[in-house]
C-alpha cells in the first residue's frame, strides 16, 4: 500500500536578461543572465510505497493553462522527461502525478522546475543539489536554488542570489507561441552568426528568429497591443513585456519567491 502523495510546486522562470559570453571546447556555451521565478507553476504529487518500497508510474494532466490562449506542449511519458531522470539521478523510485501549467518547449523553464522539484522532495538541496541539478540542465540549477531571483553564469551552474524586494509583485505579460523553438538550433544559429550581441537584453533573439521567422508574428502582436518593446525568453518561444496587458491569447504572471 502506498503512502499519501505529497504535492510539490515546480514554479516557472523567466528569463529577463541573457548574454552568452563564449563557448567552451565541449560545444557547451557560458552565459550571464538574470532570471526569476513566477506565479505560474506545475504541481507534482509524489509517492513512494510504505517501508520504503518504490512505486513506479507517471502520468501527465493538464491544469488549466489553456485557457492563456496556449497549449500545454507534449511531455514525453517515458525515461527521457525531466521527472524521471531526476528521480534516476537521485536514486529514487516513485509514483509520479505531473499536473502541467507550464507550456512545455516554451523557454520558462518547466521541465526544469519540475526535475528541480523532485530534487527537493528528495532532499537534494544545498551544493549536493546544485551539481546535480546541473547534470540535468542549464536552467535546473536556479529552479533549484535561486529563491526567487539570481545571476546565472557559467553553463547554468553558477547561481548567485539577487535582492528579491526589488522586484517582488512585478508583474508580467507573455504570449506563447503554439510551437516550440529547438534550444540546441538557437545556439548552432547563434554561432553561425557570429556570435552576435543584440541590441535588446536577450543575445539569441537574432539567431532564434533566425531558426524560427514565425516569432517574428507573435513579437508584433505582443508590442503592438502593449505598446511596449518584446523580449524573448532565453531561447524562446514566449515573448514578454513588463506591466499588465491583458487579452486574447496573452498571459499575466507576478514575480513571486517559491514555497
Amino acid at each position: 500500500m502506498s503512502q499519501e502523495p505529497v504535492e510539490v510546486l515546480a514554479m516557472a522562470k523567466l528569463t529577463l536578461t541573457l548574454r552568452v559570453t563564449g563557448a567552451r571546447a565541449d560545444g557547451y556555451h557560458l552565459l550571464e543572465s538574470e532570471m526569476v521565478n513566477v506565479d505560474l507553476a506545475d504541481s507534482l504529487y509524489l509517492s513512494v510505497g510504505e517501508g520504503g518500497g518504490a512505486v513506479e508510474g507517471f502520468e501527465v494532466s493538464d491544469g488549466g493553462a489553456g485557457q492563456g490562449g496556449f497549449g500545454l506542449g507534449a511531455v514525453p511519458a517515458d525515461g527521457s522527461n525531466l521527472v524521471q531522470r531526476a528521480l534516476a539521478l537521485c536514486g529514487r523510485q516513485a509514483k509520479v502525478r505531473l499536473v502541467k501549467r507550464i507550456p512545455a518547449g516554451a523557454g520558462l523553464g518547466g521541465g526544469s522546475a519540475d526535475a528541480a522539484a523532485v530534487l527537493r522532495w528528495a532532499g537534494f538541496t544545498g551544493e549536493e543539489g546544485v551539481a546535480l541539478a546541473a547534470k540535468l540542465g542549464s536552467d535546473v540549477p536556479f529552479c533549484l536554488a535561486g529563491q526567487g531571483r539570481a545571476r546565472v553564469s557559467g553553463t547554468g551552474e553558477v547561481v548567485d542570489p539577487l535582492p528579491f524586494e526589488a522586484v517582488e509583485g512585478r508583474r508580467y505579460t507573455l504570449v506563447v507561441p503554439p510551437f516550440g523553438v529547438p534550444t540546441g538550433a538557437v545556439y548552432a544559429a547563434w554561432d553561425s552568426l557570429g556570435h552576435p550581441q543584440a541590441d535588446g537584453p536577450n543575445d539569441l533573439e537574432p539567431a532564434a528568429l533566425q531558426v524560427e521567422p514565425r516569432l517574428r508574428d507573435w513579437r508584433d502582436r505582443l508590442g503592438d497591443a502593449s505598446g511596449e518593446q518584446p523580449v524573448l525568453a532565453g531561447s524562446g518561444s514566449t515573448w514578454f513585456v513588463p506591466g499588465e496587458h491583458p487579452g486574447p491569447g496573452r498571459l499575466v504572471v507576478r514575480v513571486a519567491r517559491p514555497h
